[in-house]
């Protein structure tokens, strides 16, 4: 169905002019309401993605550093346990009879009228 055309003759009237101004303000008004509206929504859908963005690397550094804290955490322990070795090390070091026995087997020393026989550990060839 065409929609049929009106042949209506529009009055010239101060009353007309005046409410065709109010339309017409109140359509420009619509029109700049809607723009600042879509400015608004494209500027907090903007400001959204850069903080999610940056949540997002936030989160990333915040389980890297997690992890290097864990690292860190077991090499701590690690260094402690050897501390606590090297402690025992230095307490037998102090006591001569340990240091006389390490002399004896690492270095072949001997006391007065010892003679000292080398054993090797490798096989008989017959």
């Amino acid at each position: 169905m065409a929609r049929q055309k009106r042949n209506v003759t529009k009055m010239e009237s101060s009353y007309t002019k005046k409410y065709d101004a109010y339309t017409e303000r109140q359509r420009k008004k619509q029109k700049r309401l809607f723009r600042r509206l879509i400015l608004f929504a494209a500027f907090a859908v903007v400001l959204l993605g850069l903080m999610i963005a940056f949540h997002i690397h936030q989160r990333g550094v915040y389980t890297a550093k997690q992890s290097e804290y864990k690292e860190k955490q077991e090499e701590l322990a690690g260094l402690q346990k050897k501390e606590e070795e090297l402690k025992e090390e230095i307490e037998l070091l102090n006591d001569k009879s340990y240091v006389l026995e390490i002399a004896r087997t690492n270095y072949f020393y001997s006391k007065d009228g010892e003679t000292i026989f080398k054993i090797t550990e490798e096989e008989p060839s017959y």
